[in-house]
């Protein structure tokens, strides 16, 4: 088997419960679809990743567990998120509402604000989130092994 370039981490939420969840739904076909901050991308002066560009899903274990191909990067304001893309986030929300009342939550949670440097960070409509949409190319075993 011929050596392969390595792969740019593709990382769901922190390390625990929510990103198991989070690569199960994607493993499963649920999730296709995820949104981050901008702000986020900034800060790490990092890029946004353009379409065609393959990615490893990392689990909570640090584990290569899928490649997946990124379909669709869009940004906008997070009050311009519609039903569609909360819906194929694959985590069970039936309105854009609910969507946005979990992903506050987390962006709101003490991971993030230190994460961003910020204790009191906050989004609101005109915050600015990557909505990527992507596709499971290949699923990986125990060390990144293809399974298939």
């Amino acid at each position: 088997m011929e050596p392969r370039e390595p792969l740019k981490p593709f990382l769901l939420a922190f390390p625990g419960p929510l990103r198991d969840r989070l690569v199960a739904a994607v493993l499963s076909g649920e999730k296709v679809s995820t949104s981050g901050l901008l702000a986020e991308y900034e800060l790490e002066q990092e890029e946004l990743p353009p379409v065609g560009e393959r990615s490893a899903l990392i689990d909570s274990q640090g584990r290569e567990v899928a490649v997946l191909e990124m379909t669709e990067v869009r940004v906008l304001a997070l009050g311009e998120v519609d039903l569609q893309h909360a819906l194929d986030e694959g985590e069970g929300y039936r309105s854009v509402a609910e969507w946005r009342a979990g992903h506050e939550a987390f962006w709101h949670g003490a991971e993030m604000r230190e994460a961003m440097g910020d204790p009191s960070f906050t989004v609101d409509d005109g915050t600015m989130i990557v909505a990527e949409r992507f596709r499971v190319v290949r699923v990986l075993g125990a060390g990144g092994a293809s399974s298939g």
